[in-house]
């Protein structure tokens, strides 16, 4: 396991255990949102974002997390791990509330100077429209899609429990190690 792809709907802790996984096994760590999300929320360039995903996956290990379909070929076709975080839908509903609450308050900065707002929690793409979205849809079509890629290992973590005891699974080094919070 050198090059893992970490999906899972919106606020399910993807790019935490991306982290988390991309420092036991000592590979940098790629968060798609950063290269989708240009400033001032402008969605970049195709091709500037297939460039990005490009470029990132092409040494022999690293961790990415995100679930853009328009660069799967590429991530998931370079990728010897898939792990999907299938948590159950009110799982993460509160996660995606205590995170944008969080988020609008402190005025966290996520990616290129962005920031979450109260306006923006409730527009057609916000986080939590977007769990009631696409969460069922991708339980539906996540187990065809990894299909579709017979050399990928499939873990399928169904609770931020499962997860926490994977994580701490990947080296002895890491027995005493808890999954932080997604933030």
């Amino acid at each position: 396991m050198r090059r893992v792809i970490v999906i899972g709907t919106t606020g399910s802790g993807k790019t935490t255990l991306a982290r988390a996984i991309a420092a036991r096994l000592e590979v940098p760590h790629g968060e798609q949102d950063a290269w989708n999300h240009l400033p001032g929320w402008q969605e970049a360039p195709l091709g500037q974002f297939r460039a990005a995903v490009d470029a990132f996956t092409a040494p022999s290990g690293w961790v990415m997390d995100g679930n853009y379909t328009k660069a799967r070929d590429i991530g998931w076709a370079r990728a010897d791990t898939l792990v999907w975080l299938d948590y159950a839908a009110q799982v993460v509903f509160w996660r995606v509330l205590t995170r944008m609450l969080r988020r609008v308050v402190g005025r966290q900065e996520l990616w290129n100077g962005n920031r979450e707002t109260l306006r923006g929690a409730v527009q057609a793409d916000a986080p939590l429209r977007w769990l009631f979205r696409t969460h069922w849809q991708r339980r539906r079509e996540t187990p065809g899609l990894a299909a579709g890629y017979p050399h990928l290992t499939l873990i399928r973590l169904r609770s931020p429990r499962e997860a926490e005891g994977w994580l701490r699974s990947l080296s002895p080094a890491a027995e005493s190690a808890r999954l932080p919070r997604p933030g």
